[in-house]
């Protein structure tokens, strides 16, 4: 049996530029809303990801007509059917879950086997389960199926705290009272873009929701919810890997489709490690690669702060940085996988499972090896590896970077990387 390699010949300075997709968070969640229309929905934007065929293939399962074709996703939901989803493809990611709350609000009833994704530790939905339960739903498990079965035979708007701000079950709490009766208050909600670009497609269907980027939600039930047309938001993470890429091998870059709000954390990290840089209009300009970069220490926070999905990117970054760096992980604690990858190019990390943090001595030099992409992120910190590094770099599993970066090899290859994609036996 064969598998996919890419490989990357390090040591080339990048020139150009490149454009950011639609954001892969975002997108995952807008897709499985689209079953609350009862006519067609066209969303454009949309990165070219695996998890986009995956969604598409669970909305064709529900008898939706879709068709996907050069960043635009048309779905016509006219003749849909509440198909349990028990099918292999859920288990392909974890934004499965976000049917759970769509169909659920639409036909108070949804049969879902448990979502997969990647292996980032322990990620339960039970504040999602708690919010339903407390819109009016019973749920049921089989456990050794794995397979969830929630229905109500009313859904009533309530006030619902949630204990952790997390962006999943406040979108998914948000799909299910959407269509409840009376008002639902989400408190402690999350606060991230992609929030506020679901609930700006709902509100397009015909949802009455305000209060989305603050951490106080308000939801007016709706009975009926309509067709559209939306553009889904820049990929804030994919913008984030390249101002990495940029700051580690960049002559200089100019990266196009940036919403530079979203990156406030992480652009200010970036002027601390010393990279020069400029922010015209929707655009940043990257300017030289580094002389002598500063360690840094950096904690992972939910929005606004620093996100989880680039502290993987960002040590790859920080192997060039003089001094003793740190990142503390404070949303996905078992988030440091990668490090054991990068140690066999050469980085000086040592990981602190007990304190969920990870020390970064440098400056080292990488050298090519043969790694694995363990989980998404974890393969886009090999990418800014080999890049970074003296010699050829393998990255295996690569079905885990093609979740959520549309071709990002094809765009840095057009900025003078040198990555090629080719099988080998397992």
């Amino acid at each position: 049996m064969s598998k996919e390699v890419i490989a990357i010949e390090g040591g080339h300075l990048l020139n150009g530029t490149v454009r950011i997709s639609g954001a892969k968070n975002a997108t995952v969640a807008l897709i499985p809303s689209i079953v609350l229309a009862e006519e067609p929905v066209e969303i454009s934007g949309v990165p070219e990801i695996s998890d986009v065929d995956a969604l598409a293939d669970l909305l064709r399962e529900l008898n939706c007509e879709v068709s996907y074709s050069q960043g635009v996703l048309k779905v016509n939901p006219a003749n849909i059917q509440n198909t349990p989803l028990v099918s292999e493809a859920v288990e392909k990611l974890r934004a499965s879950y976000y049917f759970m709350g769509a169909l659920l609000g639409r036909y108070k009833d949804v049969t879902i086997k448990m979502p997969g994704g990647c292996p980032l530790g322990e990620r339960p939905i039970d504040l999602h389960l708690k919010g339903f339960e407390a819109l009016g739903a019973t749920i049921d498990w089989d456990e050794e199926k794995n397979i969830y079965h929630l229905y109500a035979d009313e859904l009533i708007g309530t006030q619902i705290y949630l204990d952790f701000a997390s962006v999943g079950a406040t979108i998914n709490i948000m799909l299910t009272a959407v269509r409840a009766k009376g008002r639902t208050i989400i408190e402690n909600a999350a606060k991230e873009p992609e929030i506020i670009d679901v609930a700006n497609l709902l509100n397009k269907m015909g949802a009455r929701i305000r209060g989305v980027g603050t951490d106080t939600i308000v939801i007016d039930g709706v009975d009926h919810m309509y067709g559209t047309i939306h553009e889904v938001i820049p990929d804030r993470i994919e913008a984030g890997t390249f101002l990495i890429i940029a700051a580690a091998v960049g002559n200089k870059m100019l990266i196009q489709n940036i919403i530079s709000q979203h990156l406030d954390a992480l652009l200010s990290k970036l002027r601390e490690f010393g990279v020069a840089f400029e922010i015209i209009g929707d655009s940043i300009v990257v300017y030289g690669k580094l002389q002598e970069p500063r360690a840094m220490r950096v904690t992972t926070q939910v929005y606004p702060g620093f996100a989880t999905d680039l502290q993987q990117p960002l040590t790859s970054l920080l192997t060039c940085g003089y001094g003793r760096s740190k990142i503390t992980e404070t949303i996905y604690e078992e988030r440091f996988n990668h490090c054991a990858e990068l140690v066999k190019m050469g980085a000086d990390i040592i990981v602190d499972w007990e304190d969920a943090s990870c020390v970064i001595h440098g400056p080292t030099q990488l050298h090519g090896a043969r790694v694995k992409a363990t989980d998404l992120r974890c393969g886009a910190a090999l990418i800014i590896a080999g890049l970074m590094a003296e010699g050829v770099t393998e990255i295996e599993n690569v079905h885990h970077i093609d979740r959520g970066y549309d071709n990002i090899d094809q765009k840095l290859n057009a900025m003078g990387a040198r990555i090629t994609r080719y099988l080998v036996d397992d």
